[in-house]
Order: structure tokens, then sequence, then C-alpha cells
């Protein structure tokens, strides 16, 4: 009986590190559902397989179905590293107790732009006008930095404030919805980011072909790559360089580049977004 206890006893323990080894082996990757699902998949697949072969891991993307989900699985453990915007960034930073980590953007990312979209026979001219024309405003997500936060940051500095001079506000769920939105009457404005507004333009999308840009904002520190705090240090550093690695120039990584709307990518920190945790705070987003 003792040797089959000593016999089983190591076979539990071998199990649990082998258990350990395997999940070590495993980055599993997510993003904010800032687009369709489908589009997500296309975009990060070809990235998820380059650092696969940059890291030596197993790359497992892991969609997920609005923006605070993924937020509680970098909380939670549940994922080790997620593409965010720069207010789901400090809500996990304030879920998480400082501990999650930015670590990689874009160069794009550095001084990222939202615009105002209305239909293409629209005759307001400026944003202050909308105070005058009420209507509907459609949003993305409410936890979304370029479609949301910062948008509404800017109309309230231009004096309009979105919950008293609109009669209805509508969230659509994505930037590209938010485009259908307004094409087809169900809103009379709406708010989304450059990059996905300059994508839809790029490939003729028949939504975009019925609006037209309004206004665009300043510029803001938008989307990171944020890292769970107690990953590896080492794994940490070899994502960062494997990222750092990457230019559209270089006609290797030209294709995957221009799936992830970049020219380059350069390294991050916390203090990039305080402004826009101060944005979030003025808007009564966070406390």
């Amino acid at each position: 009986m003792k040797t089959f206890l000593r016999y089983a006893a190591a076979c539990f323990i071998f199990g649990v590190m082998g258990l350990q080894a395997n999940a070590q082996n495993v980055l599993r990757i997510s993003a904010i559902p800032d687009e369709a699902p489908t589009e997500l998949q296309r975009k990060f697949k070809p990235l998820g397989d380059y650092l696969a072969a940059e890291t030596g891991m197993k790359v497992e993307f892991t969609p997920v179905t609005d923006y605070a989900a993924v937020v509680e699985s970098l909380a939670t453990k549940k994922i080790d590293m997620a593409w965010l915007g720069g207010f789901t960034y400090v809500q996990t930073k304030i879920r998480t107790n400082g501990t999650a980590l930015p670590i990689i953007q874009r160069v794009e990312d550095e001084k990222f732009r939202s615009v105002f979209i209305v239909p293409a026979d629209s005759t307001v001219k400026t944003l202050p006008e909308l105070k005058l024309k009420g209507g509907t405003i459609a949003f993305g997500s409410p936890s979304s930095t370029s479609g949301h936060l910062m948008p509404r940051y800017f109309l309230m500095q231009a004096g309009v404030n979105p919950d008293k001079d609109f009669k209805n506000i509508a969230f659509s769920g994505a930037h590209d919805a938010t485009v259908a939105f307004v094409a087809s009457g169900k809103a009379d404005v709406g708010a989304l980011n450059i990059s996905v507004w300059d994508k839809l333009l790029e490939s003729k999308n028949p939504n975009a072909l019925k609006v037209k840009v309004l206004s665009t904002t300043p510029t803001y520190f938008d989307y990171n790559w944020t890292v769970r705090g107690d990953l590896d240090p080492a794994l940490v550093k070899k994502i960062s360089n494997a990222f750092l690695k990457l230019e559209a120039s270089n006609p290797s990584y030209k294709e995957l580049m221009d799936l992830q709307r970049a020219t380059k990518y350069v390294t991050t920190k916390s203090s990039n977004y305080d402004d826009i945790e101060k944005a979030a705070q003025s808007a009564g987003l966070i406390k």
C-alpha cells in the first residue's frame, strides 16, 4: 500500500508539472471586439503564427463578445496578453490594481484620432451645430476609447453634451457597425476610430460611401498590447522583441503589418494613458 501511495503521489506531482509545462508552452491572447468577429480572426491569425514562430510557443487567440470580458480575462489570468484600447487598458489597470503592463503599441497609436461622420447629404458643417439638430448619435462600445470616450470628451470640449443635446445615444458595439448605423439612418452622427474608417474607405465599403467625415479629433494615445502582471519577464521581453522586429518596409512582414494597419511597433508605458484616465474621470465613466 505504501508503495502504491508513493507511486500515486509521484504520478500526481509529475502530472501537475506536466500541466504547468504545457500551460507555459501556450500563449493565450485576445482582443477587444472593436470590429466584426470574422475581421478580428482574419487580422490576428498571421500575427499569431508569427508570434508562435518567434516565441516557440503555441499561440491561441480567444475571441470575446464584449470589452469587459477582455478586462476580466486578463485580471483572472484566463489570458496572458490582450490587444486593448487606451480606455480598456485604464480599466484593466484599475481592475488589476496596477499590475497589468502595457508593453507594445503601433507607432500610429502614439497619435491616434477619431472621426465624426454624418450622412453624405447632411448640411451640418461643425460639431457645435449638432447641438441644434438633436437626433441620435451613435458610439461604438461604451468602453471604446476611439469610439466613445475620446469622441465624447472632444464633443464636450466643443460645447456639445451628448446626454443633453441629443434625443438618443446608441451604442453600435463596433466601429464598422457605427458606420452602418449612420448609413442606414439609425443615427444622425456617429463616432469611430480613424483606422477603421480609412480601411472601410479603401475597400469601398457600401456603408462608408453613404456617409462623410464631419470632423476629426485631436490626437491621443490609444491601442496597445498589455500582458498580465505575473507573466514571466523573459517571455515578456521575447514578445516585445518580436513586435519590435516588425516593420512594414520589410517585404517579409508587409502583409501582416497591412492587416494590423501598422508601419512599425514601439514600446509603451502606463503613464502614456494618464490623459485617457483623466478624460474618463471627467466624463464620469470611472471614479
